[in-house]
């Protein structure tokens, strides 16, 4: 059967990648839609059009500046229905693109003369461009969000300079979670207001934190992103030291809960050696726990026992994270037939995978990932293997939808990892909050349910929101435990009963954190 390649461009025109990734959903859930994407004309996503079949005349001289929607669908007819689909949700503000472009402001100084009581710029545009709207937006006067990635760390260092200099914080780049006055930006959970202050060069850690704080009854004052490099020894934690002293200094937070993958050894030394009166949770993950440290600080290397540690600085009462597990554990076990044995995992949040990865390698045995911390244990990974994957890396989400947005970007992967007769235990998150995907939970339990009937490995899941989540946090959990899936009430928790399962070791389901 023949299918019609059409690509349609929108020339000078930017939507951030949020907005991009919500229009090629738009079109990929018609029906007779093959593949489809909604992407600036970069030339990396112009090579991968070309790789789907789109000649250079079909992507008419398509520049970086424009915006362009390709598919490949069955007919011209839905074609048009996936065209009018994309532009209608990506231009909601008005009927028509023309009338959006019309009236939108087209630079950062448009944007502040239109709404001259704005104190904060999100930037998310291509990364050769970012650094310049960034430096634009703090002359400003502005504090940034610097959504996009790409970004050189010369550029970063030289940003987070000028930020100093005039007093504003640049979060980023590749910062993809905030919380300021009450306000979340980007991707963000729907929390309660409270004493704890966070700062995060992990964007999946930061929303982790919120929320496990947020259900055990404690809240934030502020969530700072800090972009992953941050706290790299040539950025030298410049926004971190910034934004710990913004929150030492500030009345309403009593405890500072900081969330990271392990610091180059200097910055850790710098940051926490020396601190003021208000105590400091480090949620380092996988880092040496004994290194020395000034004496209101506390370093952890979990997520959920630097929450856990936050609690006990407020005396504030702790959860028992393996109370919901029971029993049944044991049943898990016994059903999952002997040579069923590995783990895979398929992540849609970054430093939830790095965080099992730490666990698993600890109390589970090698495990391999496209974002491995043991570079050895990179991919693709050896037969008979346990893997993670981050599916949030790049290589998957060329031309897609992040899986945050899209969780039928998993499916595919779910699919294998069923049918694969040495897989024990298949370990998912399923990320909540704004900017994610209005019911993801909804979308994964038909497999996970069919997968397990069918005598497959055991799905073990962990949703990460709060009750006040658009998605809501007890019906996500309802879903997935209605299909079968074991929910855990943390990330590291649910790497733990996978360990557990897979070995047949369920002790290691109680280890404390």
């Amino acid at each position: 059967m023949s299918v019609v390649h059409s690509a349609r461009i929108h020339r000078d025109t930017y939507l951030d990648s949020v907005v991009q990734m919500m229009g090629t959903r738009a079109m990929e859930e018609l029906d007779g839609v093959e593949w489809a994407a909604a992407a600036m004309g970069t030339a990396a996503n112009l090579e991968q059009m070309r790789g789907q079949g789109f000649s250079a005349g079909d992507l008419d001289g398509a520049a970086p500046g424009d915006l362009v929607l390709a598919l490949r669908a069955v007919d011209a007819d839905t074609v048009e229905r996936a065209l009018a689909a994309a532009e209608a949700v990506m231009f909601a503000a008005r009927t028509r693109p023309s009338e959006a472009l019309a009236t939108a402001p087209r630079s950062i100084g448009e944007a502040v003369r239109a709404q001259p009581g704005s104190n904060m710029a999100i930037v998310s545009v291509p990364g050769d461009y970012a650094a310049l709207e960034a430096h634009k937006a703090l002359a400003a006067g502005l504090d940034v969000l610097l959504f996009s990635d790409n970004v050189s760390r010369a550029d970063e260092i030289e940003l987070k300079d000028h930020a100093r200099l005039r007093d504003r914080f640049v979060m980023g780049p590749g910062a993809g979670t905030a919380m300021l006055a009450g306000t979340g930006l980007a991707f963000a959970n729907v929390v309660r207001s409270g004493p704890v202050g966070v700062i995060a060069a992990a964007g999946t850690g930061a929303q982790e934190a919120m929320a496990l704080l947020d259900r055990w009854g404690v809240g934030v004052t502020a969530v700072v992103g800090l972009g992953g490099r941050d706290l790299s020894s040539d950025v030298d934690g410049r926004m971190a030291t910034m934004a710990l002293e913004v929150l030492q200094a500030d009345p309403d937070t009593r405890v500072i809960l900081m969330v990271s993958k392990p610091p180059a050894p200097a910055v850790a030394a710098r940051l926490l050696g020396s601190m003021g009166s208000t105590p400091l949770v480090a949620a380092l993950m996988g880092i040496d726990t004994a290194l020395p440290v000034a004496e209101r600080v506390t370093v952890v290397d979990t997520l959920e026992g630097g929450v856990v540690a936050t609690l006990q600085q407020l005396d504030h009462p702790t959860p028992d994270t393996t109370s919901t597990l029971g029993p049944g554990l044991l049943d898990v076990a016994d059903r999952l037939a002997p040579r069923r044995r590995l783990i895979r995992g398929l992540y849609s949040g970054g430093t939830l995978c790095y965080e099992a990865l730490v666990l698993l390698g600890r109390h589970f045995g090698p495990v391999h990932s496209n974002t491995p911390i043991d570079k050895s244990l990179g991919v693709p990974a050896p037969e008979g293997s346990s893997l993670l994957l981050d599916l949030g890396e790049e290589e998957y989400t060329q031309g897609r939808p992040h899986p945050m947005i899209d969780p039928q970007a998993r499916l595919e992967h779910l699919e294998g990892a069923g049918a694969d007769p040495d897989v024990a235990v298949i370990l998912m998150d399923v990320v909540l909050g704004h900017g994610s995907h209005n019911d993801p939970a909804g979308v994964l339990a038909p497999v996970c349910a069919r997968i397990m009937r069918e005598g497959g490995p055991q799905v073990v899941t962990y949703v990460l929101g709060t009750e006040a989540d658009p998605q809501r946090y007890s019906t996500q959990v309802a879903t997935l435990v209605e299909a079968g899936c074991i929910v855990t009430e943390t990330a590291a928790r649910a790497a733990l009963v996978a360990a557990a399962l897979a070995s047949r070791d369920l002790t290691v389901a109680s280890v404390a954190l």
